[in-house]
């Protein structure tokens, strides 16, 4: 009775959160078993991008025509391109670009066409056999379950506001997204965004959404992607060198776990190179936890019973497996900052 209750109530509260908790596999041949990328009912082997834009049309329209919502037509105008021009695209991040460029050039009625494809935020059970696959997936992963009666009404209040003012759904690509998160983003879009602002900003939610569902539709294991790190002992101007560094991956729970324990050499940067690269670089969230307070105790820094700055945690996301990711830690015994790096 209580799946029973919990399955309506995901169908009822749908929106357009991407919550793809996808990863690439360390295999070299990826599969998938959702039961229709390719064939209905069947697992199958995923391409790499340079392989995908070396098949036939019908098979490239056959895998990404469900990237951008009820919009075919921007697959079916990549895979026209020139064959020589196709063989040029080789990661997954220019795919992206690629398809992105197609959308950004199309006409404004297009675009709009393409905003409002999207489902609403609040459709009705009936409408659950209207969304395409990869939407049902997204909003049966929705964190509003958790909403209270008020809170679930003040959504609906403003959900319509924002149709009635704009014109088209409310669109927000978030991993992992929680019911403050959307209701904060709807609302702060609702009250602060110009019409043509809001515009540009629910197309680049396209643009995210429809990166996050590429990246569950082609093998990205030869990605060349990797994390690194550098520490800074801002208390004494010198690299923190010997500091112990442990990373954990938290996103997504099928490879959840401790990633790796880590010591930093004389320049501060971790010994043997990037804490993940390769099979291991995979798309999700990641926790590093800093040992400062025992680097400090080292360096014979004078340090309270109970140190200000012990271990300190830095929880960060990786969305590109094409990318360097960088995490400097500047350090103190008081104090820290970090940002993503290069």
């Amino acid at each position: 009775m209580k799946s029973g209750i919990s399955l309506v109530l995901s169908f009822f509260l749908v929106y357009n959160i991407m919550s793809v908790a996808g990863s690439t596999s360390s295999t070299t041949a990826k599969e998938t078993c959702d039961g229709g990328d390719f064939n209905d009912d069947s697992c199958a082997v995923l391409m790499t991008v340079s392989e995908l834009v070396a098949q036939p049309s019908e098979e490239i329209v056959s895998v990404l025509g469900g990237i951008y919502e009820h919009s075919q037509w921007v697959a079916e105008e990549f895979s026209k391109e020139d064959g020589n021009t196709l063989k040029t695209v080789s990661t997954v991040s220019e795919l992206a670009k690629r398809l992105k460029l197609i959308v950004n050039e199309s006409s404004d009625e297009q675009k709009l066409a393409l905003l409002r494809a999207h489902p609403d935020l609040c459709e009705k059970i009936e409408a659950m056999k209207a969304l395409t696959k990869e939407s049902q997936e997204e909003q049966s992963r929705s964190g509003l379950q958790s909403m209270t009666e008020e809170e679930l009404k003040e959504f609906k209040t403003m959900n319509e506001s924002y149709k009635n003012k704009f014109g088209f759904p409310f669109i927000l690509a978030v991993r992992n997204a929680n019911k403050d998160t959307v209701l904060s983003a709807l609302e702060g879009r609702l009250h602060n965004s110009s019409s043509q602002r809001e515009f540009n900003v629910a197309l680049e939610q396209v643009h995210n959404i429809a990166w996050m569902r590429l990246l569950t539709k082609v093998n990205t294991d030869d990605a060349a992607g990797y994390l690194t790190c550098h520490v800074l002992d801002t208390a004494n101007g010198i690299p923190a060198d010997k500091m112990k560094i442990m990373l954990t991956r938290l996103t997504p729970e099928e490879s959840a776990g401790f990633v790796g324990e880590f010591v930093t050499n004389d320049d501060g940067r971790l010994e043997g190179g990037p804490a993940l690269k390769g099979d291991n670089f995979l798309v999700g969230t990641y926790q590093l936890e800093f040992s400062a307070g025992q680097y400090f105790a080292s360096k014979g820094q004078s340090l309270n019973g109970t140190p200000f700055m012990d271990v300190i945690p830095i929880r960060f996301g990786i969305d590109n497996p094409d990318d360097h990711y960088h995490v400097p830690l500047l350090v103190s015994p008081w104090g820290f900052s970090t940002y993503r790096g290069s």
